[in-house]
């Protein structure tokens, strides 16, 4: 298939039981390169490509965008890793 391919792969990680050290980082994918990332230990939009650049910068100065972003580590990471351990420490 001939085309342009766009997609967004966050993820989350962490590595004690308290998620003090919970993080997200979420991709914006074009063509199987990163033009953008939000990181939430750097708590912002981060460009990679002219256009990554041009929206990180976007991105940043829009208050709504960036706090609805920074929420997702406790929105979706936080109860999602709960879910995980609960469920590898059941198994064990």
């Amino acid at each position: 298939a001939n085309g342009y391919y766009h997609s967004r792969w966050a993820k989350c990680m962490w590595s004690s039981h308290d998620l003090s050290d919970a993080v997200l980082i979420d991709n914006y994918i074009f063509n199987k390169d990163v033009y953008i990332q939000f990181n939430s230990t750097v708590g912002e939009f981060v460009g990679y490509t002219e256009l990554g650049v041009h929206n990180a910068r976007l991105w940043n100065n829009n208050p709504g965008q960036l706090q609805g972003e920074r929420a997702e580590l406790e929105r979706y990471c936080k109860p999602t890793a709960e879910i995980v351990q609960s469920t590898i420490t059941g198994k064990s």
